[in-house]
């Protein structure tokens, strides 16, 4: 539980790279999240803003709560206009009945599921529901899977998503509804070596090991041949987006 508490809240030391190198969300799996109409919207565990952005696109009144204040400072830079508050999915702070959905973009694996249903419960209006959606890198393309597995060896990665939102289906009860979606990033290879650098499990490493396995991540791109040489790659992602009604 330490290890994962340290885990949750090593993102604030990683929070300008974070901002810059992390993949954002497609148009639609929010609008299948949320429909056409605006709502006041939660973005729970917001970070620096990447689902927020989208939110806001999309029409939507937005709060923004996150555990980290640098994650923070990150969107209040880009996104003034957004009111934000450092807090918890265990301990929301927000009034009852404050808004019509509560969404978690790459964020809800972080949540405790029993207290963060009961805190999503109380402050959703009635009608309201929940949406979470995760990026995964798609391994179908071979240069992703090699990284992938190299990845595998240090990241003894969350829980898997599915399991995640069983779990919140369970606790509040919902329905689920699920929809799959892609974004594609254009990166340099260095700035997939930084990203990955915004990983929790690299981010709390120590220097030297950061750097050792960071050194791994440039020597596959530099050597796999689908990246050598390469000034610019596609990195794409596949998104599932997961809508759950509260019976």
């Amino acid at each position: 539980m330490e290890g994962w508490q340290e885990r949750r809240t090593s993102f604030g030391s990683v929070a300008a790279e974070y901002a810059a190198l992390r993949p954002g969300y497609p148009a639609d799996a929010v609008a299948f999240l949320l429909g056409e109409r605006p709502l006041r919207v939660l973005d729970l565990g917001a970070g620096t803003g990447l689902l927020t952005d989208v939110l806001l696109a999309a029409g939507h009144e937005v709060v923004a709560v996150d555990l980290s204040g640098p994650m923070l400072d990150q969107l209040r830079a880009r996104l003034p206009q957004v009111p934000t508050a450092v807090g918890g999915a265990e301990a929301v702070p927000l009034p009852d009945a404050d808004v019509d959905a509560v969404v978690a973009g790459q964020a809800a694996h972080w949540f405790d599921p029993a207290p963060a249903a009961a805190e999503l419960r109380r402050v959703l209006r009635p009608g309201g529901v929940v949406g979470l959606v995760w990026n995964t890198r798609d391994e179908r393309v071979p240069w992703v899977r090699a990284l992938g597995e190299l990845l595998a060896e240090e990241s003894r990665d969350h829980e898997a998503d599915q399991g995640v939102v069983d779990r919140f289906a369970a606790e509040l009860p919902a329905t689920v509804a699920t929809f799959d979606s892609g974004t594609v990033q254009h990166v340099t290879p260095e700035q997939v070596v930084a990203g990955i650098g915004t990983r929790s499990y690299v981010a709390t490493m120590d220097g030297a090991g950061r750097e050792r396995f960071l050194g791994r991540v440039r020597d596959l791109l530099a050597a796999h041949p689908d990246t050598r040489g390469q000034a610019q790659l596609e990195l794409p992602y596949t998104t599932r987006a997961y809508r759950l009604t509260p019976r």
